[in-house]
């Protein structure tokens, strides 16, 4: 059962484990590892993955994420099915129909679709051959219904979405540093805000670019957002976001929380004993099939 909680008693509810209502999965980027967690808060697999940023369970229940510099998918027997390496700073994965998966290399500024041997088979660059973006350039993309991309440029404290060839055909403004960007089935633009300039949060375009919905800590008693990381726009409408507890706020604050659209917190998970920043979280309650738009993450 979900709790409705005030922000003051969630905080002081900071030592428990969790408050009980999701299955979930989740990637802990600084304690590099992906977790399988149920509906009382308890741990119940977990699998290395360093620096992980991304993170997808499959229809088969495969679990496809991120290691830093590659890509990783793996059974619940802990099986390697695809491997992807890189020297670029990696922050994105996709599966895409047909079984390719989608990267998004940040140093490189490239987008890439490699087929299941781990072979690139398509790549689009943002960037000129040979130029470094570094570590700020991107962080999760996503490959649109449309065939276009949607990616956060951290750095540049932007959104863009990319046509096939790699141009611009529209842009949204993400002050404070966009994590993760993702289209919704209404056409809006879900867009998370980290701690650049200390203005955590979330931030809703409609297709014509006007912002129709936002959070951020002055609509939350306590102020609890330190840097808003991964997202799942659940099928309610509720929104569970990451609370990436980095640049010093380990230990600070819950690590998930629902959101309502009226912004009330209706959940969340608080485990500091297992993990340190979750940067990727997907609700597992029912069976969803990401290839199907039935992941809103």
């Amino acid at each position: 059962m979900k709790l409705h909680l005030t922000l003051a008693s969630l905080l002081l509810a900071l030592p428990l484990r969790a408050a009980e209502g999701h299955t979930l999965a989740c990637a802990d980027y600084t304690g590099g590892k992906i977790f399988l967690v149920d509906a009382a808060g308890k741990v119940t697999w977990e699998h290395p993955a360093s620096h992980c940023n991304d993170f997808w369970v499959l229809a088969n229940g495969n679990l496809l994420f991120t290691t830093g510099h590659g890509v990783l998918e793996v059974t619940r027997e802990k099986k390697v099915v695809f491997k992807y390496e890189s020297k670029s700073e990696i922050y994105a994965c996709q599966r895409l129909p047909g079984g390719n998966t989608f990267v998004g290399e940040c140093n490189a500024g490239r987008l890439l679709e490699v087929n299941p041997a781990g072979k690139v088979v398509r790549e689009i660059r943002l960037l000129p051959e040979g130029k470094d973006g570094g570590h700020s350039y991107m962080r999760n993309a996503r490959q649109l219904d449309n065939g276009n991309f949607l990616v956060t440029h951290y750095g540049e404290q932007v959104v863009r979405e990319y046509d096939p060839r790699g141009k611009t055909v529209r842009e949204f403004k993400a002050p404070s540093a966009p994590h993760s960007a993702v289209r919704l089935p209404n056409g809006n633009t879900l867009i998370t805000l980290a701690d650049r300039l200390k203005q955590p949060g979330l931030i809703e375009y409609d297709a014509a670019g006007k912002v129709v919905w936002q959070l951020a800590n002055q609509d939350l008693q306590g102020a609890p957002l330190k840097f808003v990381a991964g997202v799942h726009r659940l099928a309610n409408g509720n929104t569970v976001l990451c609370n990436w507890l980095g640049h010093g706020q380990l230990g600070k604050a819950p690590h998930l929380l629902e959101v309502t659209p009226e912004k009330k917190v209706v959940w969340i998970y608080a485990n500091h004993t297992d993990m340190k920043t979750i940067a990727s979280v997907i609700i597992l309650d029912r069976p969803a099939d990401p290839l199907k738009g039935e992941v809103l993450h």
